[in-house]
């Protein structure tokens, strides 16, 4: 990760290394299973070829020949494996005499809609750079030789990019998206960034973790229980920023340079609080002893799971098991993975639930005010039919046939049905939204109930869950 972009600068971090989270990726979470587990064994075998490089110089910086020898490496592994490669000179804005940026892409799926990941492949002059950022190059280099291996049929296009003098400035990616054409820009539907996945007192960040180009990413770290957070940190410091100037969505992981982990993340991650995330950051001991192997497996196949979803056709012969979909969805067990005003999720006095003794209440209020919640979903691909179902309780105080006060249901943003006041009465009455368009998507499903300045509206919502055909 570079040190220094527009006077944003952060200090290094100097404390000793910390004990890392224990985990592996869980075999038998249903959203792991969409795409395959990417090897760990085999990253750890790319960083083995990186520090080998960083031995030319005794660093891997883009003017260097450890930095030429981690192109040459990463190419031929590519290569073997079927895919299109282009070394990319960089020819303005670059240091001078920085190599090659080095692209490749998987000849199949519909070109005019690119997902593309990508790593900087640079490192410091003061050391050979394993984490940052050997640790993001090896993961996605794994990442695509699994492509390559499973062949899946696509209906997106693939695009990966390893980033030259990223730690000078992000000098590489600028140069690429600013040499792009409107026309090619336009092609690339999302572009997902890995710097630094191996800190050793790591925590788990998702860059833009509210956005639709996160989903996948924050979905997979949810079904490990990981809880991500925003990566703050990080934010216009990496690659993804040259994509975000020019209007393309971007989201990746991260798990922290210099700055220190709190004491609620070390609660929550393991690890020592008060400590820098990488203790070696920008410093000669990141080494293979800087490498955090259990947060290096799960950004591994983080990254193939948003592969997958993004990427992976369908063929017509999916299946399509709704089970399970919608997660807490009777809102028994607590709020996750609601996310949004989830103060609103209780087992409230004065009405029964639909099921069970809890339920959400939205509205109620009687003057302005929105209130929502919502989850990250994936509707298998195999589904031709795929329907949103929930049960909705409308009270209200309002009268007339005006709709004063609504309820939608919301996906990515855009709003699939709408109710009001004006369907009030009832009880307990099962709703529905379509969701056929969205199969082997993964998407943020939102409700979300908006009031005016007066007589309140309250919308019961208990028993949500997916069916399909």
């Amino acid at each position: 990760m570079a040190g220094t972009l527009l006077a944003l600068v952060l200090g290094l971090g100097t404390l000793p290394a910390a004990a890392t989270p224990s985990g592996t990726s869980p075999a038998s979470t249903p959203t792991a299973l969409a795409a395959p587990d990417i090897s760990l064994t085999a990253v750890r075998a790319h960083l083995d070829e990186l520090s080998a490089a960083a031995r030319n110089g005794g660093n891997r910086r883009s003017t260097g020949q450890g930095y030429r020898d981690s192109v040459a490496y990463v190419k031929g592994k590519l290569q073997a494996a079927g895919y299109t490669v282009t070394e990319q000179p960089c020819t303005s804005g670059c240091t001078s005499g920085a190599g090659p940026n080095l692209i490749a892409e998987w000849p199949q799926g519909d070109a005019s809609g690119v997902y593309m990941f990508g790593a900087h492949l640079d490192g410091v002059s003061a050391g050979p750079g394993m984490n940052d950022n050997g640790s993001g190059s090896a993961a996605l280099l794994e990442n695509a030789l699994t492509l390559a291996r499973e062949n899946p049929e696509l209906r997106n296009r693939v695009r990966f990019a390893w980033w030259t003098d990223e730690e000078q400035g992000l000098n590489g990616s600028d140069f690429y998206v600013r040499t792009l054409s409107s026309a090619e820009r336009s092609r690339i539907k999302a572009y997902y960034n890995f710097d630094m996945v191996a800190s050793l007192n790591g925590g788990y960040f998702v860059n833009h973790i509210t956005s639709a180009a996160a989903a996948p990413m924050k979905a997979y770290w949810d079904s490990l229980g990981l809880r991500p957070e925003e990566n703050t940190e990080g934010a216009g410091r990496s690659d993804d920023y040259s994509f975000e100037r020019y209007g393309i969505p971007t989201s990746g992981y991260a798990m922290g340079a210099s700055a220190r982990k709190t004491s609620a993340q070390a609660a929550k991650w393991g690890g020592t609080s008060g400590a820098a995330y990488d203790p070696c950051y920008h410093r000669s001991c990141d080494t293979l002893s800087n490498i955090n192997t259990t947060g290096l497996d799960r950004a591994a196949d983080g990254i193939a799971y948003t592969v997958w979803q993004q990427a992976v056709g369908t063929g017509g012969g999916g299946t399509c098991d709704p089970a399970g979909v919608v997660g807490n969805g009777g809102f028994e067990s607590g709020t996750a993975p609601w996310t949004g005003t989830t103060a609103v999720i209780a087992a409230h006095s004065g009405r029964t639930a639909h099921g069970g003794t809890r339920f959400a209440w939205l509205g109620g209020n009687g003057s302005t005010s929105t209130e929502s919640v919502g989850q990250t979903v994936t509707v298998p691909a195999g589904c031709t039919r795929a329907s949103l179902d929930f049960w909705l309780w409308i009270e209200t105080a309002e009268s007339g046939s005006r709709a004063y006060d609504t309820f939608s249901v919301r996906v990515n943003g855009s709003t699939l049905a709408t109710w009001s006041n004006v369907h009030a009465g009832g009880g307990w009455t099962q709703r529905s939204a379509d969701l056929s368009a969205y199969a082997g998507q993964t998407v943020t499903v939102t409700f979300t109930a908006t009031e005016d300045h007066s007589l309140q509206t309250g919308f019961l919502l208990d028993d949500v869950s997916l069916s399909g055909a």
